[in-house]
C-alpha cells in the first residue's frame, strides 16, 4: 500500500514550529507509512529539521511564508491569506496533493479553510467536528464540538452515520451504538431540536439507535456515538477536559500533602501513570472534519509532539480504511434517494 501523504502545518499551534515538526520526524522514525509535507517558512523548518536524524526522503518543505493567527478572522484569513501554512496545505488536500492535513492552528480557519477550500462531499450538509472521548470502556466519538452551532435535525441524522462509519473503521467497533444528547431518556423530553431530530434517529435502518444519553452517562461509555450540535457538544468537550486535568491534579495534591500519602504515592504511582494516559485522549490523534472531500485533523492548539505523532498515525488509519469514500458513498445513497 502507497504512502499516505500528510500535510502538517508547521507554524499553527502554541508550540509551533518546534513540537509540531518533533512530532512529524518521530512518527516518521517510528515506522509511520506516510510521507509528510511540512508546510510553513522553510528557513525555519529546515533550521529546525537540522537537528534530527531520520529518512529526509519521507519529509519534504513546501514554502508558505504568510501565517493565521488566532487574532485573524476566519473566513477572511483563508480568503486573503494564500500563502498561509494552512491555506497552501488545504489547496494541496484539495488538489489531490495530499491525502490530509493535520493543524493546531485557529480552529475557525481550521474550520472555514475545510468547508471552503477543502469542500464537502456530495451528499454532505455539514460536516462536523469528531473527538474521541475517553470513557470506562473504551472511547466514545462526540459530533459536532464545535463546527455547526446551528444545526437541523437533518443534519444530525448525517453525523449519526458518519460518526457510525468512523466509529466502525477507526475504532473497530462492530454496529456502534448512536444516542442523542438530551436532559432525560423520555423520548418526550429535550429542546425542539433534540425532539425533531429523536423520529429521524429512531427511524433510521443504517444506524444502531439506542435513544438519548444525558451528559453523566457519556463517561461511562453508554454509547458509541454521541450526537448533538456544536454548542452542546463544544460544552460538554471543554467541561470534560477541565474536569479532568482538575481530577488529577487534586489526586496529585492529596497524594503530596503528608508524607504517608507520599509513600502510598510511590507504592501506585505505576498504576496512577497508566490510569493518566488511559484518560489522555491526545493519544488518539485529533478530531477530524468529516463529510469533507480531503480529511482534514485539528489538534489542540498547545499541542506538542505526542499528539502530532499520533494524529499521523490515525491519518494513515483512515486513508487506509478509506473511511472519505465510504462516507461519501452512504451520503451521496441518501441523495440519490431522496430525488427519486
Amino acid at each position: 500500500m502507497s504512502n499516505t501523504k500528510i500535510v502538517v502545518d508547521a507554524m499553527g499551534g502554541d508550540y509551533a514550529p518546534e513540537w509540531i515538526i518533533r512530532g512529524a520526524v518521530e512518527a516518521i522514525n517510528e515506522g509511520a507509512k506516510a510521507h509528510i509535507i511540512l508546510t510553513g517558512k522553510e528557513d525555519i523548518i529546515k533550521s529546525e529539521l537540522a537537528k534530527y536524524t531520520y529518512d529526509s526522503s519521507a519529509i519534504t518543505i513546501v514554502d508558505a511564508q504568510e501565517e493565521i493567527t488566532c487574532h485573524d478572522a476566519p473566513v477572511s484569513a483563508v480568503r486573503t491569506k494564500k500563502n498561509s501554512s494552512l491555506v497552501v496545505g488545504m489547496n494541496m488536500v484539495k488538489n489531490g496533493e495530499a491525502d490530509a492535513i493535520i493543524s493546531a492552528g485557529s480552529s475557525g480557519a481550521i474550520l472555514a479553510g475545510g468547508q471552503l477550500v477543502v469542500g464537502r462531499s456530495k451528499g454532505v450538509k455539514r460536516s462536523p467536528l469528531a473527538p474521541l472521548l475517553p470513557t470506562n470502556k473504551g472511547y466514545s466519538l462526540l459530533i459536532d464540538c464545535g463546527a455547526n452551532v446551528d444545526a437541523r435535525p437533518e443534519h444530525l441524522l448525517q453525523f449519526a452515520k458518519m460518526g457510525s462509519i468512523y466509529m466502525e473503521n477507526i475504532e473497530k467497533v462492530k454496529n456502534p451504538r448512536v444516542a442523542i444528547v438530551n436532559i432525560g431518556d423520555e423520548e418526550e423530553k429535550g429542546n425542539a431540536l433534540v425532539k425533531e431530530t429523536y423520529p429521524l434517529l429512531k427511524a433510521c435502518k443504517d444506524i444502531n439507535f439506542i435513544g438519548s444519553i444525558e451528559a453523566r452517562e457519556i463517561p461511562n461509555g453508554a454509547a458509541d456515538v454521541i450526537v448533538c450540535e456544536a454548542f452542546v457538544g463544544n460544552v460538554i468537550l471543554k467541561l470534560y477536559e477541565g474536569l479532568a486535568k482538575m481530577l488529577l491534579g487534586e489526586i496529585k495534591k492529596t497524594i503530596m500533602s503528608s508524607f504517608k500519602s507520599k509513600i502510598g504515592g510511590l507504592l501506585i504511582k505505576s498504576s496512577l501513570s497508566g490510569l493518566k494516559e488511559r484518560f489522555n485522549a491526545k493519544n488518539k490523534g485529533g478530531a477530524p472534519l468529516l463529510g469533507l472531500k480531503g480529511l482534514v485533523v485539528k489538534i489542540h492548539g498547545n499541542s506538542h509532539n505526542e499528539e502530532v505523532k499520533s494524529a499521523i498515525f490515525q491519518c494513515i488509519t483512515f486513508k487506509e480504511n478509506d473511511v472519505n469514500r465510504k462516507i461519501a458513498d452512504e451520503l451521496g445513497k441518501e441523495m440519490v434517494s431522496s430525488n427519486e
